[in-house]
């Protein structure tokens, strides 16, 4: 059996010098690179404007728009150079010797435009709202469960009367004029609920169970199955029992069940996510420099500037 050659030395120096002068060849190339991006391509005063620079500026153009300045990458830099870069550092140039910085107006806008840019930078720390995990939207999801599903609602309007033959008498005469105006009518002279007898007895939309998205709002369960048993629109066909006393109800509208799952509102989750993550990291930034930055506040002056809201004070 024969054994396999091992490499000589020589070839293994000649690898090895080989894969250095590769690297030389690389870090050359890299220094020759970073070099080119430092030159000046023009000057506007004490302000240089380098190549990398200009290119970095190009770079952040949509692909559309950096094609309307020319079909080579030679002629997108030139054009975009004399075209934009220098008009808007000579226009800087002047607004610098009119002191237009300092002028209300203007400085208000660069403030803005500040505060803007450390908000799009907190932003980019963030990342995108596509980057939050699935485990957070379904923590999130089901934190808030109530949001994403909902059993089926009715909307149910309603005449409450102290005995069967005032709740009678209200029905008939609903009964014989069905309309919206009668059954208000009805309500505010005769229903005991002073709650809602001005809205025309109109209770919302009450689930199966008697609640309600309104505060404080629980309706007799007796009452929904009552109008469960009727189409839209029709009134429960006798008084219903409710308590001690008797309900005249009209059943108007429903509002079919809801059920989304965690997969189906990933996409609001997650914006919603992402807006309370930027809201906090701004919040936690201008809270350190208030208390870092912050000199001074006197809010005393501000009685007496005579400022008018336009409401005729």
């Amino acid at each position: 059996m024969t054994r396999p050659r091992r490499p000589s030395a020589q070839l293994v120096l000649l690898a090895v010098a080989g894969v250095l002068a590769a690297r030389h060849d690389s870090r050359a190339a890299d220094a020759g690179a970073n070099e080119r991006r430092l030159h000046v391509v023009a000057r506007f005063g004490s302000r240089a404007v380098s190549v990398g620079e200009l290119e970095d500026r190009i770079a952040g153009m949509p692909p559309y728009q950096r094609a309307s300045f020319g079909a080579s990458a030679d002629e997108v830099r030139r054009r975009f150079l004399t075209e934009v870069v220098e008009r808007d550092e000579l226009l800087a140039l002047g607004a610098e010797s009119a002191n237009l910085a300092e002028q209300p107006p203007a400085a208000y806008q660069i403030e803005r435009a500040l505060s803007a840019a450390t908000v799009r930078d907190v932003r980019a720390r963030i990342g995108p709202a596509a980057s939050i995990s699935m485990e957070d939207v379904q923590r999130y999801y089901d934190e808030n469960r109530s949001r994403y599903e909902a059993p089926e609602r009715y909307q149910l309007w309603r005449i409450l009367c102290k005995t069967r033959d005032d709740a009678q008498s209200v029905l008939d005469a609903t009964t014989r004029d069905p309309t919206p105006a009668m059954f208000a009518a009805l309500a505010r002279d005769h229903s005991l609920d002073k709650a809602n007898n001005l809205r025309g007895g109109n209770l919302g939309f009450v689930a199966g169970d008697g609640t309600s998205r309104e505060p404080g709002l629980r309706v007799d369960p007796g009452v929904v199955r009552a109008a469960q048993k009727v189409r839209d629109g029709a009134l429960v066909p006798e008084p219903v029992v409710e308590g001690d006393y008797f309900s005249v109800v009209w059943r108007r509208g429903t509002i079919s069940a809801v059920k989304k799952t965690a997969s189906e509102v990933a996409p609001q989750i997650r914006d919603a996510l992402w807006k309370a993550r930027v809201k906090e990291e701004t919040d936690k930034l201008v809270a350190s420099l208030r208390a870092n930055r912050l000199r001074a506040r006197d809010a005393s002056p501000l009685e007496a500037s005579g400022l008018s809201l336009g409401t005729g004070e």
